[in-house]
């Protein structure tokens, strides 16, 4: 049996909003594609806008389902904390046929889990029970749920790859620890993620089992779905018209894609990427290697490194505080910073201070920059690049990722131009002329916590500097070609990140001008509601 999760876990892709038209579209479209379980989305305390699929009464989403399939079956997921009771009515039939209840591996969670998936049997419908990360249990904490599941004997108990990390000789000893302990009555459904590329094989070894139980298989139209994604509905179904059974339509599954969902494919776009591969291979949530790799700041090598530290029980369940507290002892090397600040110092003198980020404003308002350069004569500090338009008296790196890729350069420049790194960096095979402290400079919001163009302003502020004049601040586009002068500064950020970061660095800039007046010598979104709005 195949259960098609596009339009719940492909909501974590676009916020759930596929408009109103789309979720019936999508439900009448796999409907006629055979699809045995659709799954139509969450049910949850919330207010519901009809162009969701996060319903918060079972009565939401019968208009959507309408003409129901006698032969399909139609379900929602409720995660915890559980939708009040109430919303759920007796089934009768003209609704969702099942409810499937995710949960944590607690004491607590699975207590209540258990209660309501009781109360929803006796309200007439089909449970599906789906501990998160089933990969994560120990074989006897597994059994000691199996011999309660049995118990409430719900319509599936599922193994579920939260983290996509299954192999196939792991995924079969699980599946038979399953088999040979669950109730002959209770089918056994599979949900995986696409991090280690295995989902689609490990599907076909599940269906290549004799067994008189029903296998349920997730997958999502066109893998929609968080970070590396999920099995591609579209190819299961061909694969089990090719070689077991042929019952599924495959052109309506490729109309959903040509007609409602190609559109999602990048915002953002979903499918393999090296942050869930590598989370995948060091057996924690994908959302740690994005957080790491979204800084933009260390190797895949020190990434690594990082996820090597989480202990087990920090694993499975996201925690950003946790994670950037890693990120930061990993980066932290303290350095007595005395006589590189007051070398620093006495290098600025009197001199106006001019700090150029790599925007591409300083490609566009070269005459504005050059212009100012010549009448002001300012002390001017690249940020972790050399542009080739100016000859600037130092640069700033705290970026070990974009000071390895300029190592030549620098020491091309060495002589003319003063090199400040911050202490995270070590190795350097060019002497630096300044180390400060990187702890120092640091900001306390995570999200911008080490961003270099806000440092580098900081370190002006341990100068003790009145006023600095910034070019290349433009912020961030959501269009990422326009974010850089140079392609080869383009970075693969998340674009929700983007948005959060030009909030902060705006607020943060904001703040700073309290006790340092802030120029800008070229365009930019922090002091521009026209610009502002434009990025987006």
């Amino acid at each position: 049996m195949l259960l098609d999760c596009t339009l719940r876990d492909g909501g974590y892709i676009n916020n759930w909003n596929f408009g109103k038209r789309t979720v019936k579209k999508v439900i009448e479209k796999l409907t006629q594609s055979n699809i045995d379980i659709i799954e139509c989305g969450f049910l949850r305390d919330v207010v519901y806008d009809n162009d969701t699929t996060i319903f918060n009464d079972i009565e939401n989403i019968k208009e959507l389902i309408q003409p129901k399939n006698k032969d399909t079956i139609y379900v929602a997921m409720i995660d915890q904390p559980f939708i009040s009771n109430d919303k759920i009515k007796v089934y009768d039939g003209t609704s969702i046929d099942g409810i499937r209840l995710t949960f944590h591996d607690n004491e607590k969670e699975i207590a209540e889990a258990l209660e309501y998936g009781k109360m929803l049997i006796e309200k007439g419908y089909k449970v599906f029970i789906q501990p998160v990360g089933t990969t994560s249990y120990t074989d006897a904490n597994l059994l000691a749920l199996i011999e309660k599941v049995n118990e409430l004997k719900p319509y599936a108990f599922y193994l579920v790859d939260t983290l996509g990390i299954m192999y196939k000789n792991n995924l079969l000893r699980m599946y038979h620890l399953l088999d040979h302990n669950l109730d002959k009555t209770i089918n056994i459904g599979f949900h995986s993620h696409n991090n280690l590329q295995l989902s689609f094989s490990n599907a076909q070894e599940l269906l290549t089992l004799h067994t008189k139980r029903n296998i349920i298989i997730d997958s999502s139209v066109f893998g929609m779905g968080r970070g590396a994604g999920n099995l591609c509905t579209e190819l299961i179904s061909e694969y089990i018209n090719e070689n077991i059974d042929e019952k599924y339509k495959i052109v309506p599954l490729l109309e959903i894609v040509d007609e409602h969902l190609g559109r999602f494919f990048n915002e953002p776009k979903w499918g393999y990427s090296v942050p869930y591969f590598i989370a995948a291979i060091n057996n924690c949530h994908p959302n740690y290697a994005s957080y790491l790799m979204n800084k933009q700041t260390i190797s895949v090598k020190s990434i690594n490194t990082i996820l090597r530290q989480i202990p087990n029980k920090k694993r499975d369940n996201y925690d950003e505080i946790y994670i950037e507290d890693l990120y930061i002892n990993h980066q932290m090397q303290l350095v007595d910073d005395t006589e590189s600040l007051k070398r620093l110092r006495k290098q600025i003198g009197n001199k106006k201070v001019l700090i150029i980020a790599p925007g591409k404003s300083i490609e566009k308002e070269l005459a504005n920059i050059k212009t100012f350069i010549t009448e002001e004569n300012p002390f001017i500090i690249s940020v972790n690049f050399l542009p080739c338009a100016f000859n600037c008296n130092a640069i700033f790196i705290s970026n070990s990722k974009r000071f390895k890729s300029m190592e030549e350069v620098i020491k091309d420049r060495a002589i003319t131009t003063t090199l400040i790194t911050t202490s995270n960096i070590t190795n350097l095979k060019v002497d630096s002329s300044i180390v400060v402290n990187y702890a120092d400079l640091l900001l306390e919001n995570p999200l911008i916590s080490d961003n270099a163009g806000l440092m580098a302003i900081n370190l002006l502020n341990r100068l003790f500097i009145d006023h600095v004049y910034l070019a290349g601040f433009d912020g961030f586009s959501l269009n990422k070609a326009k974010n850089y002068y140079s392609t080869e500064l383009i970075n693969h950020i998340e674009m929700v990140e983007l948005v959060k970061k030009n909030e902060e660095i705006k607020n943060y800039l904001a703040s700073v001008e309290k006790h340092m007046g802030i120029h800008y010598v070229t365009s930019t979104i922090y002091n521009d509601v026209h610009l502002y709005s434009k990025a987006y």
